[in-house]
């Protein structure tokens, strides 16, 4: 008995075989000279006339001869293709994870769904933000969100100050220096939020989502095993069609 991936299996390369036959069919019935075919001959009016041999050209191409061969080349497309679908109706399989069957039963045609979007919710997760490391992080259970332990930080002023280089005399001005000192006027508290992850829960998440895509593969290979019945589809059609 064939098994339905075996089916898979050829279904590519006959795809490919009958596109290549179909494309070559339909150049062929354009060339119109293929098509045609003359037969004539020379009489002179008399005996004495110039004799010149017949000449004639053979049809090299009939176009319902074309037809019968596309119907052979597609009748072995259609009845691979219907074999394949009429079996995904029956191929079903369980999908498995850590010993517990998570989906059961489940259709061939939605594993390969499954399979698909497994894949981009991966990138997904793979592209996640996370937390910086170099950061202590709690959740804040009033904003649902990270934050960090206060930190707090003094705000300073520019304050100017006077310096007396020398002293004033009888003869001399006092020489005075302006600088400015920094001088603390307050202080900053900072927290900081963030709606990101920690890395530990990303790991998670993509660890689930490995186990996940794992099982369906599993599965869609367990459900692809089964035994197919051989349709016979293509032959019925293009009896009705070139009839």
């Amino acid at each position: 008995m064939t098994k339905l991936n075996q089916i898979l299996a050829v279904e590519k390369g006959v795809k490919s075989d009958v596109q290549r036959k179909v494309t070559d069919a339909y150049h062929t019935i354009q060339k119109t000279p293929l098509l045609s075919g003359i037969s004539r001959s020379y009489q002179p009016i008399d005996d004495e006339g110039e004799q010149l041999p017949p000449e004639s050209t053979k049809v090299q191409v009939q176009a319902e001869g074309v037809l019968k061969d596309v119907g052979v080349t597609l009748t072995r497309l259609f009845d691979v293709t219907a074999t394949k679908d009429w079996a995904n109706c029956e191929a079903r399989a369980d999908v498995t994870v850590d010993g517990t069957v998570l989906l059961a039963d489940v259709p061939v045609t939605y594993l390969l769904f499954l399979e698909k979007q497994l894949a981009d919710l991966r990138t997904l997760i793979a592209k996640l933000p996370t937390l910086d490391p170099s950061e202590t992080w709690t959740l804040d259970e009033n904003t649902d969100t990270w934050r960090t332990e206060p930190v707090k930080t003094t705000r300073t002023k520019k304050v100017p100050r006077n310096h007396v280089l020398s002293e004033a005399t009888d003869k001399h001005p006092a020489q005075v220096q302006v600088y400015n000192e920094d001088v603390v006027v307050g202080y900053w508290t900072k927290v900081s939020f963030s709606g990101a992850l920690p890395q530990r829960r990303v790991n998670e998440l993509l660890t689930r989502v490995q186990k996940l895509q794992d099982a369906v593969k599993y599965a869609r290979e367990e459900a692809n095993g089964i035994e197919v019945t051989d349709r016979r589809i293509g032959e019925t059609v293009f009896r009705y069609l070139l009839g």
